[in-house]
């Protein structure tokens, strides 16, 4: 059962919809694949589920290109199927959260394809930043802002003019200047909370508000003539009167290395929750990783918010595999091919981090087949790469196709119980041993150290939302306790520490020398009083 503040110490479990679990046997991912495996989720122990965007789209950015907010894509299932959905988890005890693409449409939305038809100084392209051209004959863009992607941000369309695109041509940018847009959105919240949903994500979250008069890009100058600019907080003031209606909760994906303007999205009447980057991002160094929490929970600080924690998401390499690099550095824009990795040091310190994480302040969000310790798929034929990364680097971004691979449920050998003999994405032979099916009897795989850590979070008074306290301890060592005397030592130096004094080891990440913590590993315990 949620309460009305459970998402300030949440475990939320992100769903990647066309990889989760194929229920028409189609090789796609569907909800009546998610349907059919709520049990799993409700023994993994999630409080939520947050869905990246089912909605109808042609699918040139995964699903990010929405080109119907009220309606379910086929080949996912139907609204009716949706709305089931929501209603069986929530008896479950699990809330349901959806994702909301407010920066842009795709270019097969109905505002879109009208404003298109209508042409210049149209009504309808008022909805959009149409603008004539530069240059003699207006073959120009009009400015020349950076894509979110690599390649233009401009498009020019028949009849002359450009329209913005900050990401693919086939996501074009709305205006959120215009009453519209702002209406229409307030519109798509209250539909889906009238559905039950629990909350809303909200995609690229800083990015919605332009300046008017686009001005080209200037590296420093302030304010950004498209990032957190000041418009954007009366937006995020009039959707939080809506969620605040329906008990909903609104979390942001907003990156900002400015943490005072990050948090002002958060304060008592914007935003819920924002996620927090800057410890993905983190190496495997103690002093930096202690640095990225104390920041985190600094930022959030003022405001009264809790602070959110991820290793991974649908955008980024998976943590096995950027934790098994000798170089754990990370660079989200640009992926790299052909690092080498050493899986089973990532999954050592995978597991560390999976204990490390789940008992810091706050919620948690884990991505699908975290709990399973696949790693990143890098050798997936270039004739079936989909991400748009990929194409508009011209195949120097590898993309974020490998961390989207369908999920292994079962069998030896692909589809691994996923549905479909090809799936969408093709998986790699060797996922036997990491399967749902072969980890669920084994306590000590990673699907049964999340399984346990998830179940003691509950059942500790003193873990999700709440203070920290540090305590001391060697170089290479991050050692901190919560209420009830509980403590998490975690040990990133070249060898074993001593384990500080304690009652009882209530989880370890891996094998414990007689009272020593081995590199690599972390340990919960009940501190000595």
């Amino acid at each position: 059962m949620l309460t009305s503040d459970w998402w300030r110490g949440a475990a939320i479990y992100q769903v990647y919809v066309r990889s989760f679990a194929d229920g028409d046997g189609d090789g796609t991912g569907d909800l009546a694949g998610v349907r059919a495996r709520l049990p799993y989720l409700a023994e993994l122990g999630v409080d939520a589920l947050w869905f990246n965007p089912w909605y109808p789209s042609p699918m040139a950015d995964g699903g990010y290109d929405v080109a119907d907010y009220r309606a379910v894509d086929p080949a996912f299932g139907t609204l009716a199927e949706a709305e089931k959905l929501i209603s069986e988890a929530r008896t479950l005890g699990i809330g349901t959260i959806v994702d909301i693409v407010p920066n842009h449409v795709s270019d097969q939305h109905p505002w879109f394809r009208a404003a298109l038809a209508a042409g210049p100084g149209s009504p309808e392209r008022e909805l959009f930043h149409f603008r004539p051209g530069r240059g003699e004959n207006g073959e120009l863009p009009p400015n020349e802002w950076p894509s979110q992607f690599a390649g233009a941000t401009w498009t020019r369309v028949e009849d002359g003019e450009w329209y913005l695109h900050l990401f693919t041509p086939e996501q074009p940018d709305l205006n959120w200047n215009h009453p519209a847009v702002r209406q229409e959105h307030e519109d798509v919240l209250r539909f889906w909370f009238e559905r039950g949903a629990a909350g809303v994500r909200i995609d690229s979250a800083a990015l919605l508000a332009k300046d008017p008069a686009l001005p080209d890009f200037v590296e420093g100058r302030d304010p950004h003539p498209y990032i957190d600019r000041d418009e954007l907080h009366g937006i995020y003031r009039s959707w939080r009167a809506v969620a605040d209606s329906y008990g909903g909760v609104l979390i942001g994906e907003i990156w900002l290395p400015d943490t005072e303007r990050f948090a002002r999205y958060l304060r008592p009447d914007e935003l819920h929750t924002a996620f927090n980057f800057a410890f993905l991002a983190c190496p495997w160094d103690a002093p930096r990783l202690r640095a990225a929490i104390d920041g985190t929970l600094a930022a959030h600080a003022p405001v009264g918010a809790p602070a959110t924690w991820v290793l991974a998401n649908h955008d980024v390499t998976r943590t096995v595999t950027r934790y098994g690099r000798a170089d754990t550095g990370f660079d989200f824009a640009t992926k790299a091919h052909g690092i080498p990795t050493d899986l089973a040091l990532g999954t050592r310190r995978a597991r560390a981090a999976a204990l490390l994480t789940l008992a810091l302040p706050g919620s948690v969000y884990l991505y699908q087949g975290e709990e399973l310790g696949l790693p990143e798929v890098e050798d997936i034929p270039a004739d079936r790469l989909e991400d748009p990364m990929y194409f508009r680097s011209g195949g120097t971004d590898p993309g974020r196709d490998g961390c989207r691979v369908p999920l292994p449920w079962s069998g030896t050998a692909p589809p691994y119980g996923f549905g479909g003999a090809d799936t969408w994405l093709p998986q790699p032979d060797g996922w036997a041993g990491l399967t749902a099916e072969a980890q669920a009897a084994d306590q000590d795989s990673m699907l049964g150290l999340y399984r346990t850590a998830l179940r003691v979070r509950r059942t500790e008074a003193g873990l999700g939302d709440g203070p920290l306290r540090w305590l001391d301890a060697p170089d290479g060592v991050l050692a901190f306790t919560r209420d009830g005397g509980f403590g998490c030592v975690l040990n990133t130096s070249p060898g074993p520490v001593a384990l500080p004094q304690h009652r009882q080891i209530l989880l370890a990440s891996g094998p414990l020398g007689e009272g020593l913590l081995p590199q690599d590993t972390a340990v919960w315990v009940r501190l000595d009083e």
